[in-house]
């Protein structure tokens, strides 16, 4: 089988919609606003499909698949390599890393664990109304923000126009903001949603803040998202148990790595 290049959206979304808490990210990436920077890729009809995404500083390959698709991912990233940039940001399931690896030095940030919400019933019975008021952040609030990841989760991956999609949630201490949960994608056409950029403080953890926000931003997407889902780090058991207290069960896991393409050597008559 050759590698094809995918530009039916309706078909892809309707590859996705057949596990859809595997393909959140993916059905998020069919949103009208996200769907120019996107390249999607497949080996049989109705195998695994990976999504080259052009935005950000590097591009980032998703390549998906079940368990029983493992070695179809497999196969499908090594098609992939003559495609593929030079340097790129990856989420992959299964050993596809390891089939990269002979063109690309691999630098491995970790094995993440995909989950999704399956109980929301358990979100309000954990979490119910207490101290933490969780309330909308706004463009107002940005600079608190910045300030808050910058103490509690500098590197991570957040941009200024997620806070103008109405679905991030501060939590406050004596008017200061210690907990904020968000989103990576909210795509309210393709009804799911990805949490993202939840944390917390360092002097005010372990007191409920982050869980309390989770919970009320769970409550809010029910309104507008049929399926809501989340990464963790999988050696984040602190995190992971919150989840899991929160109603979110385990999907799969994947690797997390930055990819950049090995030197060739010089052919004849280079220098």
């Amino acid at each position: 089988m050759s590698l094809r290049s995918l530009h039916d959206r309706a078909a892809l979304e309707a590859r996705f919609r057949r596990d859809p808490a595997l393909h959140l990210m993916e059905l998020g990436d069919l949103d009208d606003l996200l769907w120019p920077h996107t390249s999607w890729f497949g080996l049989a009809p109705d195998g695994p499909v990976a999504l080259l995404y052009a935005v950000g500083d590097i591009p980032t390959v998703l390549a998906f698949g079940a368990a029983d698709e493992a070695s179809a991912v497999e196969d499908l990233v090594r098609e992939l390599l003559p495609v593929l940039p030079r340097r790129f940001f990856g989420h992959l399931t299964g050993d596809a890393a390891e089939i990269l690896a002979e063109a690309y030095e691999v630098h491995r940030h970790g094995t993440l664990l995909r989950m999704a919400l399956t109980d929301p019933g358990r979100a309000a019975a954990a979490y119910p109304a207490d101290r933490w008021t969780p309330a909308a952040l706004g463009r107002a609030d940005l600079p608190e923000l910045l300030e808050l990841f910058a103490a509690a989760y500098p590197g991570n991956w957040f941009d200024d126009r997620m806070i103008d999609t109405g679905q991030y949630l501060g939590a406050r201490l004596d008017g200061r903001l210690v907990a904020v949960a968000g989103v990576h994608a909210w795509p309210p056409v393709q009804r799911v949603a990805v949490l993202g950029n939840v944390t917390t403080h360092p002097e005010a953890r372990r007191q409920g803040a982050a869980g309390a926000c989770v919970a009320a931003l769970c409550r809010q997407l029910a309104e507008t998202a049929d399926h809501i889902g989340l990464n963790v780090r999988a050696d984040n058991t602190a995190a992971v148990d919150l989840y899991r207290r929160l109603g979110f069960t385990d999907v799969t896991t994947f690797t997390e790595a930055t990819f950049t393409a090995r030197a060739q050597p010089a052919g004849p008559g280079r220098a």
